[in-house]
């Protein structure tokens, strides 16, 4: 089974690397691609972490593929390491409200007649590293009941200040599951 990040930024901003890296760190690098990677500096910085392709998903030849998507009707099972080979997520920091921009992976697969399906982790929306860890524990077969989730993570700048970050995140063993990198980098920077 391969975890596939379609980029989605205008580029790679260091935020998007750190979730990158926190990616290659949850699902190993032999087993991470990332695609729609046009610029050469990006693409050598994210070899270190995976593989790496200049097309989007729809273009290559890659087949047995899911995507996912807090808008598809099926919730991802165990059942679905058999069925797919490529699991899709989009590469992207997300708006709240969504934009739903994961829906562009989706109608771009559609208009090749490419084969594929969807799934969900869920009707929340995650960061693509806390989406790609859900995933891959729910295909080695936990369930989505399984998890305890936060849908707003406070991360503490000092005494008098914090950011909330509205997105769902998952606690496991009393720790949120966020990189210490990603965190590191929002105390020590403005307008995250």
């Amino acid at each position: 089974m391969k975890f596939v990040i379609e980029h989605l930024e205008n580029e790679l901003y260091d935020w998007c690397l750190i979730e990158y890296e926190h990616i290659s760190s949850i699902v190993g690098k032999e087993n991470l691609i990332f695609t729609n990677i046009a610029n050469k500096k990006d693409a050598d910085k994210l070899k270190k972490l995976g593989y790496v392709h200049e097309n989007k998903i729809c273009e290559t030849d890659f087949e047995n593929i899911c995507v996912l998507s807090q808008y598809a009707e099926k919730t991802i099972s165990s059942l679905d390491n058999k069925k797919f080979e490529y699991f899709v997520f989009g590469g992207i920091l997300g708006d709240n409200p969504a934009k739903k921009r994961t829906e562009t992976i989706i109608n771009d697969l559609k208009d090749t007649e490419k084969m594929f399906d969807e799934r969900n982790l869920g009707k929340a929306q995650m960061p693509t590293d806390v989406a790609v860890y859900a995933a891959k524990q729910m295909l080695n077969g936990k369930k989505l009941s399984d998890f305890k989730f936060v849908d707003k993570l406070e991360i503490e700048i000092d005494e008098d200040e914090s950011v909330e970050l509205d997105f769902r995140y998952i606690i496991d063993n009393n720790k949120p599951i966020i990189s210490e990198k990603l965190v590191e980098y929002i105390k020590n920077h403005e307008g995250f």
